[in-house]
Formats: structure tokens, sequence, C-alpha cells
């Protein structure tokens, strides 16, 4: 109650200042309705994952209360990812700009006039839901790989689907981009889906690799340019996690049949070739067993340091419900500084991002310094997001149970590439 109010008296200020800078009322049509269509209406539109449709004025203005608290809350767009803390030029960034919130919260507390429809602005051209990522960047992926179909249904427990697929992929070929998601309907069940290449090994069993993966929020993978993301094995093996019922405002509660996850992946032309080599890799953050005890605390750390300099070039942590924020440094040995790379202080398990840092932002780590990887966990009643603060929570797949671990994006660098980056940053600075 004291955080709304707060940000009620901002608002109040803030209304005075966008007024007097923009010489007149704040309308929908003139100023508000071009924030919502690049911002809220891709999931906010009819068949959208969004709880209602804000195409229209007509759709938004009985709505225009709770939006304005939304969006002084950075609560919406849903992008936990802290300002000013950290490194700030990211990809696929899906936060306002504080000049947009600024005029929507003016708006609503002006009344939410409509203005002039000459000034409406035209509504954008949506992607389809089922459409890829970077088809408008790249075209459609080069490989579609798609898990064997199972049936999901009405109700039940928690269901984990693991398999392997042939991907007749040919190993080393340069990637550009991966995504994974869901299909159709299967995108109202799938909590999750974890693709790895694998490669059959001489035990009989397979080696794997991470390849990409899917939360709600996930964007995929972009392979930084002059950089080769080297395909590993001929097989994809699928870890898909669904809820029977469905998940959220789309929860169908009805059987989704035919429940298939694909993986996109664009491909460079087989004769190219790049000094600069990248993986992603999953670190387990809990050190041990991790418990959290009924109505308490616990935060986890980590520490991972390479052989050789790497560029980080993107950062996804990983928890569940009792996890509420995380952040990831780095620690430098020969002068015992820490730098605060990202920062996420109000981190929910409904949207799980990977953060893509900006190739020229990319942290460049040298050989010997230390990441440094923390999450935070709130198992008291004080945490909204906590089905039920009595019971201990251990590490488990199950959304009850906990996990941590951060998924790191690394770019391998020799010390030559590494110094001709960072002489190339200096220089642009």
């Amino acid at each position: 109650m004291k955080k709304f109010f707060l940000i009620i008296l901002a608002s109040v200020a803030t209304t005075q200042i966008v007024a007097q800078e923009t010489g007149g009322p704040i309308t929908y049509s003139g100023h508000v309705a071009r924030i919502i269509n690049e911002n809220c209406v891709v999931c906010h539109r009819e068949g959208g994952i969004g709880p209602m449709e804000l195409s229209s004025y007509e759709h938004v203005r009985p709505w225009a209360p709770l939006i304005q608290l939304k969006v002084a809350s950075r609560e919406m767009p849903p992008y936990a990812y802290d300002h000013d803390i950290g490194i700030q030029n990211l990809r696929a960034d899906w936060r306002l700009s504080q000049e947009d919130i600024d005029t929507v919260v003016a708006w609503v507390d002006q009344g939410s006039p409509l203005g002039n429809l000459e000034e409406l602005p035209p509504m954008p051209v949506l992607r389809d839901i089922d459409d890829w990522n970077f088809a408008d960047q790249l075209g459609q992926p080069d490989v579609v790989i798609a898990s064997n179909p199972i049936e999901v249904p009405a109700s039940g427990n928690d269901m984990w689907v693991k398999q392997y697929i042939d991907s007749d992929l040919t190993e080393g070929r340069c990637i550009k981009a991966l995504q994974v998601k869901p299909r159709g309907d299967a995108n109202t069940v799938v909590h999750h889906a974890t693709t790895y290449f694998a490669r059959a090994n001489a035990e009989g069993g397979f080696d794997r690799e991470p390849a990409s993966a899917y939360s709600m929020g996930m964007w995929g993978e972009l392979v930084p340019e002059e950089v080769c993301r080297p395909v590993f094995g001929e097989s994809i093996y699928w870890d898909i996690h669904m809820y029977p019922g469905g998940i959220g405002a789309t929860a169908p509660n009805a059987v989704v049949e035919d429940n298939v996850a694909e993986l996109g992946i664009w491909l460079h032309p087989p004769e190219y070739k790049a000094k600069i080599t990248q993986d992603i890799t999953a670190y387990q953050m809990d050190q041990g067993d991790m418990f959290i005890p009924p109505h308490g605390t616990t935060m986890t750390q980590g520490f991972h340091s390479f052989d050789h300099p790497v560029r980080i070039d993107s950062f996804a942590p990983h928890g569940h419900l009792r996890m509420n924020a995380a952040s990831l440094e780095i620690f430098y040995p020969e002068t015992g500084r820490t730098e605060l790379i990202s920062s996420i202080s109000n981190w929910s398990a409904t949207w799980h991002h990977s953060h893509l840092y900006e190739q020229e932002s990319a942290p460049l780590v040298p050989t010997g310094a230390i990441l440094i990887a923390k999450q935070w966990y709130d198992n008291t009643a004080d945490n909204p997001n906590n089905p039920d603060p009595d019971q201990w929570v251990g590490w488990g797949e199950r959304t009850a149970d906990e996990m941590s671990h951060f998924v790191v994006a690394v770019s391998h660098l020799d010390e030559e590439t590494y110094q001709e980056l960072a002489e190339r940053r200096e220089a642009n600075e």
C-alpha cells in the first residue's frame, strides 16, 4: 500500500511536468496510442497471451487506472532488469523509456481523454503468434526441428517429456540465431522447453551441449557478428515441462492434442569462417543442496573463471516462485575491484528473459577474472508469488520446488583478439 501511494504522489508531479513540456493536454490519439501500439498490443490483442485486449481506445479506456499503476511501477511491459545499474544497452529490451512512462501516467491523471481522431496512429502490422522472432531480420529458419507430438490432459500434475530427435545438421556448421517456441495451442500448456545438441559417445549414450530454450518472455539467441557458434552433434535432445490444464490467462482447461515445440536455427553459409567461437552454458549456483526454511529467505552465489579472455554475450538467471532477485558481477583479482554487470531486483518466474547485451557493450572478461552470480529467494508471506510459506523448499524440477542457475552465452577469445576488441571500444568512447 505504501508503494501504491508513493506512485500516486509521483504521478501528480509527473502530470504537471509533462503538461508543461507538451504545451497542452495528453491524449490517447496524440500521445498514448503510439506507446501502447508499440509496446503492449503484441500481447494484448485478440488471441494474444495478455488478459485483456488493448488494440483501441474503447478497449484501453476501462483499464486506464490499472495501466497507469502497472506502467509507473515498471511491472508492464514485463522486463525485470534494473535501470541505471550495470550495462543498459540490450537487444530485445522491452522496457519503456521514462518519457513514455511519464506520458501514460499524465494521460490517466488528466482523465484519459481520446483527443483528435485525425492524430490517431495506424495500428502496427503484428506478427502472427506462431511467427519466428527473427523472421523480419533473418527470414525463416534454415532448419526447424520439432519435438514428437504428445497429448496434454485437461488436469493433473506437472508433466515432463524428454526425447532425442535426429536433426540432420552438419556438425561444426556456424549458427546465426536460434529460437525455441511452442507451436499453436502448445503455448497454453508449455511452461518451458529446453533443447541440447547431442552427439553419440563411445559408451552408448550421448554427450550434450545447450542449444536454446523457451520460457515466457525468452526471445531466442542471436549470435554476434564475426562469431561462429558451431553445431554440436547430429541430434537434438528435448526437455519439455508442461502444465495440464494450461498456464495463466491462456489456460484452456482442456485436452491439448498434438502438443509440439519447435527449434528454429538460422545458419551461415557452409563456407563461413570466424576467428571467435561461442557457446552457451548453464552454471549451477546453489553450491550444493538448497533448502529454504518456512517463512525464511536465502541467497545463493556461484563463481566461474576462464583460462583465456571471453566476452559475455547474454545472461539469463533461472529460478522458480521463491526467487525474487539476481545479479551478475565480475571480480578482477589483480586490482581487487568488483564490477556489477547486471541487476534484477524484481524477478518473476512468470517471465524468463535472456538479456542479450549489445555487441559493443557486452562485458569483456580478461583471463583469470571471476564471474559471480547471485540469486535471492523469499519463502515468506511477503512474497506475492509464494504458494505456501509454511513449506520447506528444496531443489527440484517442479514449479513448487526451486532451482539456482544462470545461463550465459560466451564468446571465447585469444589474447590478441581481446586486446583488439578492448582498443576498439576505447577508441569509440
